[in-house]
């Protein structure tokens, strides 16, 4: 028996929300971890040109998501997630077969306008698939979250090792495998996805603009928006500090498997304690813990690295404790947005989310991009890129503590 029919599903089978960022994360860090090491070495980009690429890419698809979600939310989940893998396939080969600065740039984009299309509408699923399952009595929405970042994770941990491992074939190769794996999660969700169903609900024509009447949701995202620029520096400032620890690109694949490992490990644990304690008091607890991750390297940043694998000691600990806050952030957040959203706009609001972030990287890239030229050496200087670092994710906490107090009272009257 086949796996799936020849016709398209009719219903929605949660799992398959979970599978399909399986497959995107294999996809996505096969490539993007060591995009910043071809355009260094490669291209013989400066550190404010990498930054600015970087920043491009993750501003097209963060700072797009309100654009892909208002779209799902008119025209339905489906047709935008599978017009999302096109685009997606389409920038990756641009990235294998570009030979200047500016197919690499419009490649680049055109990845990210693929994540701006299909990443809102799976979460707008997961959500509606997660509030049923909750009223029914059965798995939270949060947890469901968790799951779907476990179910990432893993697709993370083949993702990195799989392109460390094509990089001695060129990067042509490595992008060609991410095409790869998007051309078959197109055809595979083509199957199990099932199409909008038809409905007597009039639709709003601009579903997004609703989502910036509310000034404390908009505090909100823009407070929340330091995470995704945190999250960034994994691509950005992590290949800097391996640089100054004397190691190599191929220490990339441990680190990112070691984020994998702690998040299998520990995102359904600490989901149900979050869950316990309340998402509204655990988002600040964990932008805490980004702003301690680059502290941790700045504490390191003006010495001579240690010998053998304690070099990269750093690297471990700022991937470690960003690894963590995240996992309390994210489906701790997530989880929150449906408290701001009606149903029918719940794409445009977790478009939302990302766009701010979006915004926050493209800003802070340009930066960051050129700052941590000064990161790429031991020296007193390489400290404060690391500790401006360190500063807006510790004034998020601050902000969110305030944001989120009705939020708290709120949640704490339902029953």
């Amino acid at each position: 028996m086949s796996l799936f029919s020849l016709r398209p599903a009719t219903q929605l089978w949660p799992p398959v929300l979970l599978g399909s960022q399986f497959v995107f994360n294999i996809g996505f860090y096969a490539v993007v971890p060591f995009l910043a090491i071809f355009l260094r070495d490669d291209m013989l980009l400066s550190g404010g040109l990498i930054g600015l690429v970087l920043g491009l890419r993750t501003f097209s698809q963060q700072g797009m998501f309100i654009v892909g979600g208002a779209l799902s939310d008119r025209y339905g989940a489906k047709v935008i997630i599978l017009c999302g893998c096109v685009i997606r396939v389409v920038g990756y080969l641009l990235l294998a077969f570009g030979t200047s600065l500016g197919p690499i740039i419009l490649g680049a984009c055109l990845t990210g306008i693929g994540g701006a299309l299909f990443s809102p509408s799976i979460e707008a699923l997961l959500a509606k698939a997660g509030s049923q399952s909750e009223t029914q009595g059965k798995r939270s929405r949060a947890e469901w979250f968790a799951l779907f970042a476990v179910c990432g994770e893993l697709g993370a941990v083949l993702g990195p090792v799989a392109g460390a491992l094509l990089t001695g074939l060129g990067f042509r190769q490595v992008a060609l495998a991410g095409a790869g794996v998007f051309i078959i999660a197109l055809v595979v969700l083509f199957f199990c996805l099932p199409s909008r169903q038809n409905t007597q609900q009039t639709l709003a024509i601009l579903p997004w603009w609703t989502t910036f009447r509310q000034p404390r949701f908009v505090a909100f995202i823009i407070a929340y928006s330091s995470w995704l620029l945190s999250y960034n520096q994994l691509y950005l400032a992590l290949p800097v500090e391996i640089q100054r620890a004397g190691g190599s690109e191929k220490d990339l694949g441990p680190l990112f498997m070691l984020a994998s490992v702690l998040i299998i490990a520990f995102q359904l644990p600490l989901a149900r304690f979050a869950r316990r304690a309340g998402a509204a008091r655990i988002i600040p607890i964990g932008f805490l813990l980004l702003s301690a991750s680059f502290l941790s390297v700045a504490c390191f940043a003006a010495t001579e690295p240690a010998e053998g694998w304690m070099r990269l000691l750093p690297s471990a600990c700022f991937v470690s404790l960003l690894t963590l806050g995240q996992m309390l952030i994210v489906p701790a957040a997530k989880d929150l947005i449906p408290w701001f959203a009606q149903e029918s706009t719940l794409g445009a609001h977790y478009g939302a989310l990302s766009t701010a972030g979006g915004c926050a990287v493209l800003a802070g890239n340009l930066v960051f991009g050129s700052q941590l030229d000064h990161a790429l050496t031991p020296s007193t200087a390489a400290i404060y890129p690391w500790l401006l670092l360190a500063f807006f994710p510790l004034c998020s906490a601050i902000a969110l503590v305030i944001i989120c107090r009705p939020v708290r009272a709120s949640l704490a009257r339902q029953p």
